[in-house]
């Protein structure tokens, strides 16, 4: 289902004039983030230096496809849709850390907003702190991927330091998208059901070949890159403005490799709360 849009990669003029004003490594030069203190001071435990935060985004307008009032089916015109707009907006945000000379993208934020401009109009919204690894990877390799891309990754900052320390290192964010229209009832299924515990097996069906399509969609991906395996992956079901018979099922996560074949684990500290 990738879309990649080579276009897509353009940095705006005013996101180029804020990023050359970052000017990362320059004496007297600051970084924007939006780590926390504690994900900052790990992400620089971890070897990398913060060197700004970088953002893409896409407002898209998602077209109309209806499904049969019976049948359980993908709506793939809508699939492609959102997946593409999230895409835009991953590109563009990959875009800005490649432009700063960045080694990888750290808490990234995928979200959609609706918008008021119509019903069927969203913005697709990307945005991490963009960061550069004081050392080459082990082995003097590259921190990007295969693709010749920064890394992405929506692990918080004391996932990325446990990961790091533990050996291993991020890819970049993987997902798959699926927008289903599941089958209504038949009205006598809807009264011989009246009273009764029973599964309503067609609902059932239609949830888990939708979830199975996202998640086969994210693996896929993953392969791509050449990943040992995802990571942190989140499964969420979001109707947006579609109605209660047609749902996108989302799925995303971040997909890693080994940096070593020994992998050290650090010993878990108890952490003991002063609040009362």
């Amino acid at each position: 289902m990738n879309t990649f849009d080579p276009t897509a990669q353009s940095v705006p003029a005013d996101a180029m004039r804020r990023l050359a004003e970052l000017q990362p490594g320059k004496p007297g030069s600051i970084f924007t983030s939006d780590l926390s203190v504690n994900e900052f001071l790990l992400v620089r435990e971890a070897g990398f230096r913060p060197i700004g935060l970088v953002l893409g985004s896409s407002i898209y307008h998602v077209g109309i496809q209806l499904g049969r009032w019976g049948k359980n089916q993908e709506l793939e015109t809508l699939s492609q849709a959102m997946y593409h707009a999230r895409e835009l907006a991953m590109t563009r945000m990959e875009a800005e850390a490649a432009t700063l000379g960045a080694d990888g993208i750290v808490g990234v934020r995928l979200s959609v907003e609706a918008r008021d401009f119509g019903a069927d109009i969203a913005e697709f919204i990307a945005i991490g702190t963009a960061v550069k690894a004081d050392h080459p990877a082990p082995g003097g390799t590259d921190w990007r991927n295969n693709k010749g891309q920064p890394f992405t990754s929506d692990l918080s900052g004391q996932d990325f330091w446990t990961l790091i320390r533990a050996g291993y290192a991020p890819l970049g964010m993987t997902m798959g998208t699926c927008v289903y229209h599941i089958a209504h009832q038949k009205m006598s299924s809807v009264f011989s059901n009246l009273g009764k515990n029973v599964e309503i097996e067609p609902f059932t069906q239609a949830l888990y070949d939708a979830r199975e399509l996202a998640m086969a969609r994210m693996q896929a991906e993953a392969e791509e890159l050449g990943a040992e395996g995802i990571v942190g992956v989140q499964l969420n079901a979001h109707n947006h403005r579609w109605g209660g018979h047609t749902t996108e099922f989302f799925a995303i996560g971040t997909a890693v490799r080994p940096l070593r074949e020994d992998h050290e684990i650090e010993r878990p500290t108890m952490v003991l709360s002063l609040d009362g």
